[in-house]
């Protein structure tokens, strides 16, 4: 009786398993969602001062690939040469945002809360990254709009959001 159910055992094992292999997905048990990481290259990123408010960068990412993607919650955004990122707003940044095929996230920047601070840095430029793992893309002050130079000093950024307006709500601008 033992030699029995010590063979029955792992061939029912092994048949349920072959079966579970083989069938098609929609038949397999749901799980949670598994979207895959956006490729940065299936990524459009942009970046511009906000008119009037030339310390706040309205950033936004563009999925062109042919299925939805996944990024980090929130931007990368370093500036220049100088260490660091803008820190997320609200805090606990961690996690992902979903992006459709052709859809688009925002974020709002702000890179100094006061351009008169006598602690404020100066960058040429600022690069922003959909996802930490990506190398981003970089802005020069001029494509910004931001003058000749971009003023640095306790930055923040907002998580991504649906539209620009949120954005600019969750940075506080209206």
């Amino acid at each position: 009786m033992r030699i029995r159910a010590a063979i029955a055992v792992p061939a029912v094992s092994a048949a349920v398993a072959g079966l579970l292999l083989t069938a098609p997905q929609s038949q397999a048990a749901a799980g949670p969602d598994r979207t895959a990481r956006c490729a940065e290259k299936a990524l459009t990123v942009r970046a511009k001062a906000v008119p009037g408010h030339p310390a706040v960068l309205r950033v936004r990412v563009t999925n062109h690939g042919t299925r939805a993607c996944v990024v980090d919650r929130v931007p990368t955004v370093t500036f220049g040469d100088l260490d660091g990122a803008a820190l997320p707003v609200p805090e606990g940044g961690t996690g992902t945002y979903r992006l459709a095929v052709r859809g688009t996230a925002y974020a709002d920047v702000r890179t100094i809360k006061d351009p008169r601070d006598p602690e404020a840095r100066r960058v040429d430029a600022v690069t922003v990254a959909a996802s930490a793992a990506h190398w981003g893309r970089s802005f020069t002050a001029a494509q910004l709009g931001t003058g000749r130079r971009v003023l640095v000093w306790e930055p923040v950024t907002t998580w991504w959001q649906r539209s620009a307006a949120a954005a600019d709500r969750a940075i506080g601008l209206s």
